[in-house]
């Protein structure tokens, strides 16, 4: 298998982070913590993932992961995303093409939730992806370090760091994988299918009004 680390930012994560690492299929984890206090650092570390430490803020804790890990390919992953059954075999053919060096791939957004709103929903994001090629983070990361240096990064910002690094990726060198990254649908039955998306809708919106980043953070709930 191609080598790998896959990059899991945290901060009070224990509800859903052993899901997450267990379907990680022999990958080798680095769990990267914002100042967890429910036991999400014990939790890891029992399942055997690595784990540092670095300011909470999500786009400053997957650069931070990014900088730690050793392997040519890295995969960003949110922590309460489980990758189904197969998705390795996937990810390695395609790690392997030569041409990949020069693109990134995500995998096909789901949600743990049999609702016909959790279905709605996912009908939607592939719609938006096919229309503007904008994956969200819940739809993980897999690029080479290569290119992800020559990008620069994941940039420090408390929200839309997904967003702004496949802008700059472009639709050209975006693949779009089968296997499903599956999500917890909690935040979305807590606050409402359509407040919760209304919610997204808007942030994105603002950020492409050029909002500054924290005051989008402020009105995601941050």
């Amino acid at each position: 298998m191609t080598a790998l680390t896959v990059i899991i930012p945290v901060l009070n994560a224990a509800p859903y982070l052993a899901r997450t690492l267990a379907a990680l299929e022999g990958a080798p984890a680095l769990v990267v913590d914002g100042g967890s206090k429910d036991g999400t650092i014990e939790l890891a570390r029992a399942q055997g993932a690595g784990v540092v430490s670095a300011p909470r803020g999500r786009g400053v804790q997957l650069g931070a992961g990014a900088r730690q890990a050793a392997s040519e390919w890295l995969l960003f992953l949110h922590a309460d995303t489980v990758l189904e059954a197969g998705w390795r075999c996937e990810a390695d053919t395609f790690m392997r093409c030569p041409d990949n060096l020069s693109r990134a791939a995500v995998f096909r957004f789901a949600l743990d939730d049999p609702s016909p709103h959790a279905r709605r929903l996912e009908r939607m994001v592939a719609r938006r992806n096919r229309a503007f090629a904008l994956p969200y983070g819940d739809q993980g990361l897999l690029i080479h370090r290569t290119l992800y240096d020559a990008l620069g990064g994941y940039r420090p910002l408390p929200i839309m760091e997904d967003v702004d690094i496949v802008r700059r990726l472009g639709r050209a060198r975006l693949s779009n994988l089968t296997a499903r990254a599956i999500t917890s649908a909690e935040r979305w039955r807590r606050e409402g299918w359509r407040m919760r998306s209304a919610r997204n809708l808007l942030c994105l919106a603002l950020y492409f009004a050029a909002v500054p980043p924290r005051v989008i953070a402020r009105v995601y709930g941050q």
